[in-house]
């Protein structure tokens, strides 16, 4: 088989089957854990529309709660929209918590405050938002519920004690576009689906440009690597630059410390 038809394969899932373990493992979690449901960061994009999709199937929407966290100036009007609609669409609770005044009085108490840091400084949302979702799941006794997916698990590319925090994350052993495979057979909306993919870090930010890579591509790269290829097969099949395929397996040795807990020495 043509290596670049192998790795497009390895990358299929059956979504029916997909969906089942999924609900079934968050059911087993919230049940395991005492909680009354699951709290949801709902962004109006695509991984947040497919896990409060999967939340719903297991709990029933009345025991999900989806928040949307809009910030003044960098948060689309849209995407607030697109999460209202999915929050209707499977009957879960919705809220809105404006985060503007919150990152306003970061911004106003922090003497050396530097807008010029980018990274810094963008990294403050989601991690508001972390605190406001772990608000309401202290709140109503529930989980809060990450959406992150295996590429962004692997690439790093998450806010660590931001995004990255989460009771579960059901979404973290597929990749993007498996997790697009899931939300057609869910039936989202398609304009949902397809929308660019962003972080919501500042105005304009997409995923993939800030990773310079398109997710198609990443997953490739990340797939071979699963069928243990060499990575300049890698690159041939996918029409990519070696380098690229080695920048991302030096991306995901550096950023592991994301995943795992805080190191203690030996005594």
């Amino acid at each position: 088989m043509e290596l670049s038809k192998r790795i497009e394969k390895a990358l299929r899932i059956d979504p029916s089957k997909t969906e089942q373990k999924l609900v079934a493992f968050v059911r087993k979690k919230v049940k395991a854990a005492g909680a009354t449901g699951t709290v949801v960061g709902l962004s109006g994009g695509l991984d947040s529309s497919v896990v409060v999709a999967l939340c719903a199937k297991a709990l029933g929407g009345k025991n999900v709660i989806g928040v949307s966290l809009p910030e003044a100036g960098v948060t689309s009007p849209h995407d607030v929209a697109d999460a209202r609609e999915i929050a209707n669409r499977f009957g879960v609770r919705f809220k809105v918590v404006d985060i503007t005044p919150a990152m306003a009085g970061i911004r106003k108490n922090l003497t050396d405050y530097r807008v010029g840091a980018l990274l810094p400084t963008a990294n403050l949302r989601p991690r508001v938002r972390m605190v406001i979702l772990y608000y309401y799941a202290n709140l109503t006794n529930k989980l809060v519920v990450g959406t992150g997916n295996r590429s962004e698990l692997r690439s790093g590319y998450f806010t660590k004690w931001g995004d990255g925090a989460a009771d579960l994350l059901p979404l973290g052993r597929i990749y993007k576009t498996q997790v697009k495979q899931l939300a057609y057979h869910l039936k989202l909306p398609k304009h949902l689906i397809e929308k660019k993919p962003s972080a919501g870090l500042w105005r304009g930010q997409t995923d993939e440009k800030e990773l310079g890579i398109t997710y198609e591509k990443l997953d490739m790269i990340y797939a071979g690597l699963d069928l243990k290829l060499k990575p300049a097969s890698i690159a041939k099949a996918i029409g990519v630059n070696i380098n690229t395929v080695k920048n991302f397996i030096e991306r995901e040795r550096k950023t592991s410390h994301k995943l795992a807990p805080p190191e203690m020495p030996k005594l």
